[in-house]
């Protein structure tokens, strides 16, 4: 249900190191002021897509569990919220869409491109 590039990009995130995630997860709470609740609400997936993307974020961070050390809820917050706005970027303007991905894009994670900023 989820398209190659949000896929890709969870895959990347998973992977990412503990710290890094922690980083990207406090990048996200302090955004959170500068619009990125209201932007978190306008990328709502589908519930089958929502499912897809749950269990790959359960499953790739259960495995995770002791090299996360009790950051597990933190690393699927941030890395669910940016997956969203990949999956839903259509439908996003471009400053809810960077809103929501900053926080891997300033931690040098590649992130899909706003469609408006390919035309």
């Amino acid at each position: 249900m989820l398209d190659a590039e949000t896929i890709a990009f969870v895959e990347r995130a998973v992977a990412l190191p503990p710290q890094v995630l922690t980083a990207a997860f406090d990048r996200q709470v302090d955004l959170r002021g500068e619009g990125g609740k209201e932007a978190s609400r306008a990328a709502v997936p589908s519930a089958a897509e929502n499912s897809d993307l749950e269990h790959r974020l359960n499953t790739a961070l259960r495995a995770r569990t002791d090299e996360l050390g009790g950051t597990e809820m933190e690393a699927y917050s941030v890395i669910q919220t940016a997956a969203r706005a990949i999956l839903k970027r259509a439908k996003l303007t471009e400053a809810q869409y960077d809103v929501l991905v900053r926080p891997f894009a300033d931690a040098g994670v590649e992130v899909p491109s706003h469609p408006a900023a390919d035309s």
